[in-house]
């Protein structure tokens, strides 16, 4: 299929935009609407806003080989797409690939919490002992250029164009940001769109402290993956514990410098408990 939308050459500047204001949105109602005070909030903020300026330059730098890999794979007419019946119908092919890409992002997830090595920079994320809308970008640096590194693997194997990966990488983005709010959805209401997708419910689960829960919900937007390979779980917000088992001191993940550093001490990992 040749992509014939045109993609702003401020693509990326935009959803930039739109994704800072979103977060500064949600932030704002997590302050108005919790027991939050302004002071506390803003101190553990500011360390998750911190990682920006680590992250976000190794995101635009990898994108751009993201973006090239997509062109030569649609020149080419080189991937998965190109078998899918009717994959000329602009509705099945965004369908398709968005689905397909959703499901590699699930792969990818479950590999960086599986191997030591990875899940040493992934930890960073989950270290933070208060997940709000702000965790949403606590992203060490050599994650953010393992998992575009990942995702220039996806766009070769799977031959998505430009457009596709923009559509994707913006659903993507605000369900992240809703996934990692402090607000959750009624259970009568989470019950429904969890059987699709990831809910902050859902996703708060993810961010327990221990395993099991550490390794249960491990989907992207959708939910499907984990019921179908046995990961989903469930967890009242009461039972919930934030963290990760091995890095819960507030001293540690209180500082930007100190939390940048984590992956590079040795990392010991607890046994499954029954929690």
């Amino acid at each position: 299929m040749q992509d014939h939308s045109l993609i702003s050459k401020h693509q990326d500047v935009i959803q930039i935009a739109l994704f800072a204001l979103t977060i500064t949105s949600i932030w704002a109602s997590e302050l108005l609407f919790t027991a939050n005070t302004f002071f506390t909030k803003l101190k553990h903020s500011r360390v998750n806003l911190l990682f920006i300026f680590t992250a976000l330059p190794v995101q635009l730098f990898m994108t751009t080989f993201v973006l090239a890999v997509s062109v030569w794979a649609n020149h080419h007419h080189w991937g998965l797409i190109n078998y899918i019946p009717f994959h000329q119908h602009l509705v099945v092919y965004y369908l398709s690939l968005f689905v397909l890409l959703d499901f590699c992002e699930y792969i990818y997830h479950v590999i960086m919490h599986k191997l030591d090595f990875l899940w040493k920079f992934h930890l960073v994320h989950h270290s933070d002992l208060h997940v709000d809308v702000s965790t949403t970008i606590r992203e060490h640096p050599v994650e953010t250029f393992i998992r575009t590194g990942f995702q220039i693997l996806w766009v070769f194997l799977l031959g998505p164009v430009a457009a596709v990966l923009v559509f994707r990488q913006t659903i993507q983005s605000f369900s992240n940001i809703a996934a990692h709010t402090e607000f959750r959805l009624p259970n009568r209401i989470n019950k429904v769109v969890g059987l699709i997708f990831i809910t902050p419910n859902l996703h708060h689960v993810h961010h327990h402290f221990e395993l099991p829960y550490t390794d249960k919900n491990y989907g992207d937007v959708l939910s499907i993956w984990d019921r179908l390979f046995g990961t989903y779980g469930e967890l009242e917000s009461h039972d919930t514990v934030f963290g990760v088992d091995t890095h819960m001191s507030p001293e540690v993940n209180g500082k930007f410098v100190s939390v940048l550093g984590i992956p590079f001490k040795k990392l010991i990992r607890k046994p499954i408990t029954n929690t």
